[in-house]
């Protein structure tokens, strides 16, 4: 059925989700691009898999467990369930669409080591986050890694429960792990995440031999080979985890990881004129300019045409905190005794109706202090601010973050980025309806405490 799948292009699932076109598949399933009438219409990507299909109804399982989750670096799930098409049953799926994914760029080149770092950052991110539900991604690698908008994502529509089988056929992949007729684990995603970096790096997946792990290769600088080194264990148990991979991000820096090449020339692709335009626009503004938010010493995209190391630009200092309506009087603000990292629950300010009385500006429904220790806080002289803007979706999940002054500290430049991807909105209502909006959330962090102001810059107040 594999051949056929694309004569399917302008039929209608559920009278709801046209076959716009036919990305691809396989001959029990195929992926269209669709488009998905949520509170702001957006394309999608909707995969239809033949109900006769060996464990589709397994596979229903799965979608669900991806489905209930919510993490701003794995692919959303909007929609399932089973559908009639042209005399078929199938089950079908309707998630976010990714512009690209990593398999794409590998094809033309391989990544520089701060690529492959700032690649790897919102990987573990989400791992850890399944990890810590008890689940397990399973499968990954590049063609499961994607750009959606300006994130970089991680697939979910194929997850695991811990300690359970895979159920796949016997032959093995690079990305599956030793110890993979044992059950799914933890330690098997950071083994695939191992092999995803190498290839990275190499465009080679690593080869298992007899040794103490896959032979790696020695012209990554030390810093980044040393994680792969960690992942690639034979023994599961001596593995780092998907945590201690994000800690280790966190200390390595811009100049330890080499220099930056330019390649010498674009190359051609199938979506737009030339892969250089595709992937700057799409890979090298999404994933390269903060989509995995790692501060502005590391600016360096994931593009066709990598860009020449320069020097970070003077960090401007941020304006003192303000209220959302731009006063200066009660900031949000660090509960005695509180090292940061718990939320609030309450709004921060109560909803104000518009003139039309349809419309009204968001609220916040929970704060998260960035986790610095107080003993940390000490070593501060004066304030040190940090502020960051955030996009926030109609459902009020945070769903973008950008530094806008990174103030002189990486270090709490990254605590921020981390607290505030966990922040909660009710979202502002235009004419009845619930839009995305945008909001600066401006830290000053000081001896004694830790103060956040918020301001939402888009929509405007009426």
């Amino acid at each position: 059925m594999q051949g056929a799948w694309a004569l399917w292009e302008g039929q209608i699932v559920e009278g709801r989700f046209p076959l716009r076109k036919y990305l691809g598949g396989s001959q029990q399933s195929a992926v269209f691009l669709t488009e998905y009438a949520g509170p702001e219409p957006q394309n999608a990507a909707i995969k239809l898999v033949a109900a006769d299909s060996e464990n589709t109804e397994l596979q229903l399982v799965r979608w669900k467990l991806g489905a209930d989750l919510s993490h701003p670096h794995l692919i959303r799930i909007f929609e399932m369930g089973r559908a009639q098409v042209s005399d078929s049953e199938l089950f079908y799926v309707v998630m976010e669409y990714a512009e690209e994914n990593l398999s794409h760029v590998l094809r033309q080149r391989v990544l520089t080591p701060a690529e492959a770092c700032d690649m790897l950052d919102p990987a573990a991110d989400a791992l850890a986050y399944l990890h810590g539900k008890g689940l397990v991604h399973g499968h990954l690698k590049p063609s499961n890694m994607m750009a959606v908008n300006d994130q970089l994502k991680v697939s979910s529509d194929g997850l695991y429960r811990v300690g359970e089988q895979s159920g796949r056929p016997k032959e093995r992949s690079a990305y599956d792990p030793p110890e993979i007729d044992e059950g799914m684990s933890p330690a098997g995603d950071v083994w695939s995440l191992g092999v995803t970096l190498v290839e990275a790096l190499t465009q080679r997946a690593p080869t298992q031999g007899q040794a103490e792990q896959p032979a790696l290769p020695n012209t990554v600088p030390g810093p980044v080979i040393d994680i792969a080194r960690q992942c690639l264990r034979y023994d599961h148990w001596l593995r780092w985890t998907a945590a201690d991979i994000a800690a280790r991000l966190r200390k390595i820096s811009v100049e330890g990881l080499g220099e930056t090449t330019r390649a010498s020339e674009p190359i051609s692709k199938r979506h737009y004129t030339t892969l250089a335009v595709i992937l700057c626009v799409v890979l090298g503004a999404v994933l390269g300019p903060r989509i995995i938010n790692r501060g502005q010493d590391r600016t360096r995209s994931f593009s066709a045409v990598p860009e020449q190391p320069s020097a970070p630009p003077a960090s401007p200092r941020a304006p003192a905190p303000s209220n959302v309506d731009g006063s200066r009087k009660g900031p949000v603000e660090e509960k005695s005794g509180l090292n940061g990292g718990s939320p609030g629950t309450a709004p921060l300010r109560p909803q104000a109706k518009s003139a039309s009385g349809d419309s009204s500006p968001g609220q916040v429904l929970q704060q998260v202090l960035p986790d610095v220790p107080l003993k940390t806080r000490k070593g501060i002289r004066g304030t040190v601010r940090v502020g960051i803007r955030i996009r926030v979706d109609p459902t009020g999940n945070v769903v973008g973050t950008k530094l806008d002054s990174a103030g002189p500290s990486k270090y709490f430049a990254e605590r921020t980025v981390e607290a505030a991807r966990l922040w909660k909105f009710k979202a502002p209502k235009v004419q009845g309806r619930d839009v995305s909006s945008e909001w600066l959330l401006r830290f000053a962090f000081s001896p004694a405490r830790i103060v956040v102001a918020p301001l939402q810059t888009s929509p405007k107040e009426h």
